[in-house]
């Protein structure tokens, strides 16, 4: 295979992959665990700093555009995803009864992250197809601003290793698909709860996935540009991913279980990831 090809399928398999898979172990149990999820995202997350912070990040730096270049497109990923991110939740959390004063600041639940819950709630009301397609769609994009920065991460590393698909973007690979297993779960069964086909839920599920193809072929191309674009990519998607987990991830992970068992799953993570960059 040619160097895209090779990306997008690798990004194929962790993206739709790791989605429908998640989505076919949410339509064979129908329920998923807190703790579980909680302990796999936070070790995720831990795995993905190490990465960007001493993989990316420095091979950003070592392009010679200068570390403010860097700093500032860190920035720019974090301010357009918490941006975006904030846009969603003000637009959509009235919506949900439960959102209210008393409820913590962020998503305790991996079905309010990425707003499965507000699409339950519109079918649980048996309101019109209008109405549940815009739930459906808020979800897709509420899912988007998780999956294309994570793609760009991979597809950035791909970039600065000149086409070859090293130990960073594979491990990225390995992880995001790791990640989006309870993300599909979350997905899956509210459709399936509805009312929908399982496999029909189970595919849509798995096409949710999708932008994280579409963010792989983003971050890479953006990095094919020159030695400016390869900064901007790495650190663009190295700032998105820094919100993602410390705006979403590791928040949600402590909240859906109450114990110190997340940080330690984190640092194990961190230690993990520091391990796979430079042993």
């Amino acid at each position: 295979m040619g160097v895209i090809e090779t990306l997008l399928v690798t990004t194929a398999i962790a993206g739709v992959g790791g989605t429908g898979l998640g989505g076919l172990i949410g339509a064979m149990l129908q329920k998923d665990s807190n703790r579980t999820v909680s302990l796999l995202l936070s070790f995720a997350g831990g795995v993905m700093l190490s990465v960007v912070c001493f993989d990316l990040v420095t091979e950003g730096i070592e392009t010679g555009v200068g570390v403010m270049v860097v700093i500032g497109a860190v920035a720019f990923g974090v301010a357009v995803i918490y941006l975006l991110n904030y846009w969603i939740d003000r637009s959509t959390n009235p919506e949900v009864p439960h959102i209210d004063e008393n409820h913590p600041k962020t998503a305790d639940d991996l079905n309010e992250l990425i707003h499965s819950d507000h699409y339950e709630h519109h079918q649980a009301k048996k309101d019109n197809k209008f109405a549940l397609f815009v739930a459906g769609m808020v979800m897709a994009c509420a899912i988007a601003l998780h999956n294309v920065p994570e793609g760009m991460t991979i597809g950035a590393s791909y970039a600065s290793n000149d086409g070859v698909m090293g130990s960073s973007a594979l491990v990225l690979a390995v992880l995001i698909g790791l990640h989006n297993i309870p993300e599909g779960m979350a997905v899956s069964v509210p459709l399936i709860s509805g009312g929908m086909n399982k496999a029909k839920a189970v595919l849509m599920t798995a096409l949710s996935g999708v932008p994280t193809i579409i963010g792989a072929l983003l971050g890479f191309l953006i990095g094919e540009i020159g030695t400016m674009g390869l900064a901007l990519s790495l650190g663009f998607a190295s700032g998105a991913m820094l919100y993602v987990v410390f705006g979403e991830i590791l928040p949600q992970a402590i909240l859906m279980y109450h114990s110190k068992l997340p940080a330690f799953s984190a640092i194990v993570g961190m230690l993990v990831g520091l391990f796979i960059i430079y042993a």
